[in-house]
């Protein structure tokens, strides 16, 4: 059986790929003459290879859309032996493991291009010469760029497949490398904001592929250790790379290791599948059968569709792929209005309350030279917290175990509210109540777009997970705003008002969560059905 061309038009991708890669490299004679100016480039005159570069760089993002774009959807193919899919209940085997490891590199990358602002800001503010006000713009509209693509990817994912979105994001990533060679703060934050669209699609895309190509008896727990190891190595590959490579070359030289790190997603591209439920969806059954022999790792363990084993369903025209107000409505409503709420909680409480934390430590009587210290030492507390998530999710419950966690930021919220109010000014009592929070919610991010790409339907599955994705990064912008008008300033106040949405997060999750822990992607949805 010859195994079906990895792209509908290899020709317009790689063409494209060479014109994004071509565009960012016209931008380098401008950043090498940086070395003659201690690398500030401010208020240098565009040149025309730059301007050209610029016009590549959209011309080739449109060749590789054009040539991931699958059949024209009336184009199925014959399924003349029956539908098959890969038991539950399947042993890991070399092909899951490999897309373990290149999904947790994707993800890696995908988290390390954000948090590469925490230091790219020192040394843009100085080049520039801005205060640090003006300078936080990057992270807000990062954060908004985030929000958009998370939104967008989703849909893009639903639309042309998880493996396509995941490669064009790759090639944006490549493409705004050139805000390293941008002379001017508004290209910078122009940049920035297609930076963030492009990294706020990986993430749930990410989750969703793993979630429809693993087995519903290790889907779980891998997909919570995903995000997890994921997260941690991401900030600390940035973190070595602005350590090492800053200090020779500037601030701006993190921006530039856009190209290679994009570089690497699209030469993995050929150990990244495309999920076989979206290919069955969409009546490209060979294809589907083609990887499901991959995937099974031996002949019987695969079975056939049946009432007792249900498949995915058939995206046709009763069957549309739905838009965001569909995630509203029938029986994912409940659902995913308690996740839209915990998304928006936890980014008012991570970008918002932990982002002024240190500043507020003063308050409870730490020292400000000691509070670096002290959120070391809970962070450091916080790091096994990633454990019991995993245990908690695999073993216990999943919708439940979000649930504990979201009411546990609720209440480690509440007891800082409580040492202001109570006056206590205990430096190990501080320590240990950060680190609950930093525990409870780093459990609540590493499960919550996990289980969204675990319970909505194929032809929903990345839109819903964008949407939650997108909600939490929603949340960091509404944190950003309410901390330019001096909300964070009030700290009791504030620790208890953003209680609230976690705690009704937690209240909602309770009573509308379905139990995805071991269960079939189908199974979940006739679960829903029936509730």
């Amino acid at each position: 059986m010859r195994s079906s061309p990895m792209f509908q038009n290899p020709l317009a991708f790689w063409t494209g790929c060479l014109f994004v890669t071509l565009g960012v490299f016209a931008h380098l004679p401008m950043f090498m003459m940086g070395r003659y100016t201690h690398w500030q480039m401010v208020g240098m005159p565009m040149s025309v290879e730059m301007w050209i570069g610029m016009a590549l760089i959209p011309l080739g993002l449109l060749l590789a859309w054009w040539g991931l774009l699958p059949p024209p959807h009336g184009a199925t193919q014959p399924a003349t032996q029956g539908l098959f899919h890969v038991a539950d209940g399947v042993p890991l085997n070399r092909e899951h493991w490999k897309l373990v490891l290149v999904l947790t590199v994707t993800l890696v990358i995908d988290v390390m291009k954000p948090a590469t602002l925490g230091f790219v800001m020192p040394g843009m503010s100085a080049e520039y010469g801005i205060p640090r006000t003006e300078a936080s713009l990057l992270a807000l509209v990062a954060l908004i760029g985030t929000t958009v693509g998370s939104l967008v990817w989703g849909r893009v994912a639903d639309r042309i497949g998880r493996r396509a979105a995941i490669l064009l994001s790759a090639l944006m990533f490549i493409g705004t490398a050139i805000c390293g060679a941008m002379p001017a703060f508004g290209w910078n934050l122009a940049m920035c904001f297609l930076m963030g669209a492009s990294a706020g699609g990986l993430l749930p895309i990410t989750f969703t592929l793993m979630a429809e190509t693993v087995p519903a008896r290790h889907r779980g727990w891998l997909l919570v250790a995903l995000g997890g190891v994921g997260s941690a190595a991401g900030y600390l590959v940035a973190a070595g790379a602005a350590a090492t490579l800053e200090p020779l070359f500037s601030w701006r030289v993190l921006w530039l290791l856009g190209l290679p790190t994009g570089a690497i997603i699209i030469f993995l591209n050929r150990f990244i599948p495309e999920s076989p439920r979206f290919l069955a969806a969409m009546g490209r059954h060979l294809d589907a059968a083609r990887l499901l022999h991959r995937f099974a790792g031996r002949r019987h363990a695969l079975e056939a569709d049946d009432a007792a084993h249900p498949g995915a369903t058939v995206i046709d025209e009763a069957h549309p792929v739905g838009g965001l107000l569909a995630l509203l409505r029938g029986t994912h409503a409940r659902i995913t209005l308690a996740l839209l709420v915990c998304g928006v909680g936890w980014g008012l409480v991570n970008f918002g309350f932990l982002l002024w934390l240190p500043s507020n430590l003063k308050l409870l009587g730490i020292d400000p030279a000691a509070a670096s210290g002290l959120l070391a030492r809970s962070a450091l507390l916080a790091l096994p917290g990633i454990a019991p998530v995993i245990l908690l999710y695999q073993r216990w419950s999943s919708f439940k175990a979000l649930a504990m966690f979201a009411a546990a930021t609720a209440l480690a919220l509440v007891a800082f509210a409580l040492l202001d109010l109570l006056a206590l000014r205990d430096a190990a009592l501080t320590s240990a109540v950060t680190a609950g929070l930093l525990i409870s919610i780093s459990g609540v991010i590493a499960m919550l777009i996990p289980y969204a790409a675990e319970i909505y339907p194929v032809h929903l599955r990345g839109s819903g997970s964008g949407a939650i994705a997108g909600a939490s990064k929603f949340g960091g912008i509404l944190g950003a705003a309410l901390a330019g008008l001096g909300f964070f300033d009030h700290f009791l106040l504030s620790a208890l008002l953003l209680a609230v949405p976690m705690l009704a997060s937690a209240w909602l999750l309770w009573r509308s969560g379905v139990e995805t822990r071991g269960v079939g992607l189908e199974d979940i949805q006739s679960a829903l059905t029936r509730a």
